[in-house]
Parts: structure tokens; C-alpha cells; sequence
């Protein structure tokens, strides 16, 4: 039965718990409001410790207020707690409600955990409910709604009359909650709605500002800048364009008023202007100068508008790019090329052979239409190259459109599956089937290494120049020309047949052999050429090792015939 004081405890309570739920609702700020409602659990639920810990947007739990104690305050506000740790103390924790219990004689549960805590040692409870310093009671902390968002967790320690809270109490405790959530949720709208005013008004003031200091502004910047139209018919249509834009592009205000930036941009970069941002978006791209050139700029965008209710205009910054995208295509030269002839490279090469291969075979995805031969293994030049180059080479095939996956030739009539050609090798010897492929010249030079023995790597280095130089002059534009390394060359010669491709290592061999001039002195290198096929199914380095192995084979099979002849 209920002592008769109790009723009178009740209600006193109920009081103090009405006066501090009504302080929440005068909190203005959410770090006034999260304060306030520690301090209304000391105050008015008679514990002599709280914290608010309030859950971050990154999911952890921060202590985000704390009343009773200022050596406690001062030792874990701020700090922080895993969702982990705090998810596995309420699944654990013994069920009052929506409150949650942790006795002290379960604090193995809180052992190795991150969540901030504050607590001094005490003797034993002499009775069955007495509070232990060791307890832990949490009240959880809900946003409304069906999804039960946890927004944070009020944690208390030290009710004033040393025992667990009845039901009474733990009603009290869990009714505060509630409207502490509640709260909450409301101070946080509040702030929201304050910064979005606040970002307004100074939207505003920065639309207000006067006309003359924005033209001052546009006007006399020392790089490219232009006002266009926001929307509507006439759409990106340019208004005004400052002195800078005008000297870049070589054009007066009154033609720049003729033109949108999709008017000048290069037809390359159409796309990548179409895909930039109006607010806030950047680009580079090429824009058509009066005399017919491009240079490389760097567009950034932003909205203004002259009045609040005004209409919006798109401000765009135009800066000259032009030295440093210069200087980041030597770059990449430089990576791809060859130092000392500026051929590409070996990584170069094995790039652009990659970018036609696939790991399927030919005959598992070719068109009906491409025809391919019946063997599969590259075909290299032996020796006796008897066709004739001009008529084999220079007329036999045409090349076709570029591919997405590289340089590609695609023989008339039909297309391949997958957006791609898939290459295959004519058959083998020299005799021209009719199958058209992708070559693979290995050339390796012979005597190299006398002439750098014997006159250094200056008169070697010359030579070396000289050999691509003769190399690249004997192919066709959009062939690749290659150095590998050392003396070793590679040719990349797409849509050959079988005799083309020979004929084609006759003619560079014949460009090779004539004397070099190197300080007045004439020097002479031979060469070894080797054919392979690049076909899908093989690997680069299948394909450059099966020329490479026909180039010995051509190599050792011309010194037998030289000692021969000797």
C-alpha cells in the first residue's frame, strides 16, 4: 500500500518534471536546449549526474552536455562513443521500459568499450535496490515517427535517495525522455531554418550589391570573364564578355554577342562542355580563336541574378591554360616516347597492341563477313623478298575509320560483334591470301655494336636517330614506328596481307642499308626484320615474341648464306 506521503511525493515531483519539460521549450539554441536537458534531470528527477549523448551525423554518439559534477563535465564532455559500443550496451542492458539498466554486477559488458563514463568506487549495496556506483541507467532518446530514429541517449548516475528508481521513477525518467526528444528535434529545425535564412539574406546582399562595383569588377579582371543567358530560346546566347575574354579570342564584344560557348568550343570538346555544371561546374576545354586556332581555357561556372525574384544569369570564368596543358602533353610525351629518336617507347607500343587485342579469339567472335585465315601463328619474312613493294604495299588496302579500342582497319561490307575488330593472321609463307591483319615488324640492326665499339656511343646514338628517322619516312601515316630498346625496332602496319607485309620489310631493310654520315665519316648498319600477326587470343608479349623469334630465324638464316658466299 502507498504511505500517505507519497501521493504529496508524487505530485511534487510531477511539478518539478512540468517546470523543467517547460524550460526545453524556451531553449533558443540546440546547445542550449541539450544543456537544458541535463540540467532538468538533476533538477527536477532528483539524480545528481547526467549526460546527454547525442548522435553524430556520422553515426557515433558525442557527450554533448553534462550537469552535476564540473570535474566530470570538464572530463568527457566532448567526447566521443562508437555506435557499435552504444548499440551493444542497450541490447544488453535488463529492459525498464524503454529505459535500459546495466547493474554494476554486469559490468563485464562494459569492459574493452569506448563510450565516455564517470564514475567513483563505493562499498556494496547493504540492500537489495540500493544504487551502486557501478550502475548504469540509460533513457534512450527517439525521434517520432514510425522509424524510431535514435537522435541520443540520456545517461544518469546518483538518484538523491541512494535507491533504483521505482516505477514512478522510471516513468518519469522515460515521460522526460520523450519530450527531451521531442525537444530536440525542434531546436534542431530551428537551427536549420536560422541558416538557411541567414544563407539567404546573404544570397540577397550579394545580389544587392551595387552595379557599378560588379562592373568594375568584370570588367577590368585580368582574366577571361562572361555573362550568358540562364535558360530560355536563347539559352547560353553570350551578353557581355570583358576586355580579357575579347583579347584571348581575338573578337570584338559586339561579335562575342553573336555567339554561345557552345559556338566556339572545339567540336573534341563539345561534350565535355554539355556535361559541365551551370552552378558551380568546371571544365577545360578548347575555344576557336578569330584567326582559326584553339586555346585551352578553363571554364568555371556560377548563378547570379540581379534582384531576389530576378532573372538568373550564368557568370562564367575563362582563364588561359594554355603553357600548362603544353606543358602536360610534353610530359606525357616524354613518358610514351623515346628520349633519344622520339619514337614511342616499349611501354608505348605494348599499349597501343593491347588496345587492339581482345582475349577472344578471332574465330569464336569474328563477323560471317571477316574472313580469317586457317593458321593461327605468325608468319615472318625468311629472305628472298622478290615482290615488288610499291605494287604490294601502296595498293593493295586502304585503311578504314578508327575504332574506340585503337587504330583499326575494317574491311568493307562488315562490321565486328562488340564494337570490335577482331584480328587474325593471313596464312602462313608470303603468298597473299586475302586476309588483311595487323603486322609486327621486329627489326634488330646488324654491326650495330662494331660501330659502338669502335667510334662510341655518339656515332651510335647518331645512327640510331638516323635508322627511325628512315624507318618512319617508309611507312604509311598511321602506322607505328617503335623503338624497344637498344638496336631494336618494332612496326606496327595495320590492313597487310601476307606479300604485303614482305614487301613491306624489303623496302625499310633497302632504307636502312645505304651509308650514314656521321662527322664526316660514312658508317653502315644491316637489318633483320622478323613479321608476326597480331590476333586476338594472343597476349602482347606473344605477339612481339613470335616476331622476335622470326627475326633470329631470317638473322642466323642470311649469315649462313653470307659464309657461304664467302
Amino acid at each position: 500500500m502507498e504511505t500517505e506521503s507519497e501521493p504529496y511525493v508524487r505530485l511534487s515531483t510531477l511539478r518539478q518534471l512540468h517546470q523543467v519539460v517547460a524550460d526545453l521549450n524556451t531553449a533558443r539554441s540546440l546547445a542550449d536546449t541539450l544543456q537544458t536537458v541535463a540540467d532538468g534531470v538533476v533538477a527536477g528527477l532528483n539524480y545528481q549526474l547526467a549526460a546527454v549523448n547525442l548522435v553524430r551525423p556520422d553515426g557515433d554518439l558525442v557527450v554533448a552536455a553534462f550537469a552535476g559534477d564540473p570535474a566530470a563535465e570538464a572530463l568527457i564532455t566532448g567526447r566521443v562513443g562508437s555506435r557499435d559500443a552504444w548499440e551493444r550496451r542497450l541490447s544488453m542492458a535488463l529492459p525498464w521500459g524503454d529505459l535500459r539498466f546495466i547493474p554494476h554486477t554486469e559490468g563485464w559488458v562494459l569492459m574493452e568499450d569506448d563510450v565516455p563514463q564517470w564514475h567513483t568506487d563505493g562499498p556494496a549495496p547493504r540492500f537489495e535496490d540500493e544504487w551502486h556506483p557501478h550502475d548504469r541507467l540509460y533513457a534512450p532518446m527517439y525521434a517520432s515517427g514510425n522509424g524510431r530514429e535514435l537522435l541520443g541517449v540520456i545517461s544518469v548516475d546518483r538518484p538523491r535517495n541512494g535507491r533504483h528508481p521505482g516505477p514512478w521513477g522510471q516513468e518519469a525518467l522515460q515521460m522526460y525522455a520523450s519530450q527531451s526528444a521531442i525537444a530536440i528535434s525542434n531546436a534542431r529545425l530551428r537551427s536549420n531554418m536560422q541558416r538557411a535564412l541567414i544563407r539567404l539574406e546573404r544570397e540577397q546582399q550579394a545580389l544587392r550589391a551595387s552595379e557599378e562595383s560588379f562592373r568594375q569588377a568584370f570588367e577590368y579582371a585580368p582574366s577571361g570573364m562572361a555573362i550568358a543567358e540562364l535558360g530560355g530560346d536563347q539559352h547560353g546566347r553570350l551578353l557581355r564578355t570583358n576586355d580579357a575574354l575579347c583579347r584571348l579570342l581575338g573578337r570584338p564584344s559586339s561579335v562575342m554577342r553573336r555567339y554561345s560557348f557552345a559556338d566556339l568550343v572545339h567540336p573534341e570538346d563539345i561534350g565535355t562542355l554539355l556535361r559541365t555544371s551551370a552552378e558551380g561546374g568546371r571544365a577545360e576545354l578548347r575555344l576557336g580563336r578569330r584567326d582559326g586556332t584553339y586555346v585551352w581555357v578553363s571554364l568555371r561556372n556560377s548563378v547570379v541574378a540581379d534582384t531576389a525574384d530576378g532573372p538568373r544569369f550564368l557568370l562564367t570564368h575563362v582563364e588561359d591554360i594554355e603553357e600548362r596543358k603544353r606543358h602536360e602533353l610534353q610530359l606525357a610525351h616524354r613518358a610514351s616516347h623515346d628520349a633519344l629518336t622520339g619514337l614511342p617507347n616499349s611501354a608505348e607500343l605494348r599499349s597501343r597492341l593491347s588496345a587492339r587485342l581482345c582475349e577472344r579469339p578471332a574465330h569464336e567472335g569474328t563477323h560471317p563477313d571477316f574472313g580469317h585465315g586457317p593458321d593461327p601463328l605468325p608468319v615472318a619474312y625468311e629472305g628472298g623478298y622478290e615482290s615488288g613493294y610499291e605494287g604490294g604495299y601502296e595498293g593493295g588496302y586502304e585503311y578504314g575509320h578508327e575504332h574506340e579500342h585503337g587504330f583499326g582497319f575494317e574491311p568493307a561490307g562488315g562490321g565486328a560483334y562488340d564494337h570490335h575488330v577482331h584480328m587474325v593472321a593471313p596464312a602462313g609463307g608470303v603468298t597473299d591470301d586475302g586476309t588483311k591483319g595487323l603486322a609486327v615488324l621486329f627489326c634488330d640492326l646488324d654491326g650495330f655494336k662494331s660501330i659502338n665499339d669502335r667510334f662510341g656511343h655518339h656515332t651510335g646514338d647518331a645512327v640510331l636517330i638516323e635508322v627511325a628517322r628512315r624507318l618512319t619516312t617508309g611507312v604509311r601515316d598511321g602506322d607505328t614506328v617503335a623503338r624497344l630498346g637498344g638496336d631494336e625496332f618494332v612496326v606496327l602496319a595495320d590492313g597487310l596481307g601476307a606479300a604485303d607485309a614482305a614487301d613491306l620489310a624489303v623496302r625499310l631493310r633497302n632504307a636502312i642499308i645505304p651509308p650514314i654520315r656521321v662527322d664526316g665519316r660514312a658508317v653502315r648498319v644491316g637489318a633483320s626484320f622478323g613479321i608476326g600477326w597480331a590476333e586476338c587470343g594472343m597476349t602482347v608479349e606473344e605477339v612481339l615474341n613470335s616476331a622476335d623469334q622470326r627475326m633470329y630465324v631470317e638473322k642466323r638464316s642470311r649469315a649462313k648464306v653470307q659464309r657461304r658466299a664467302g
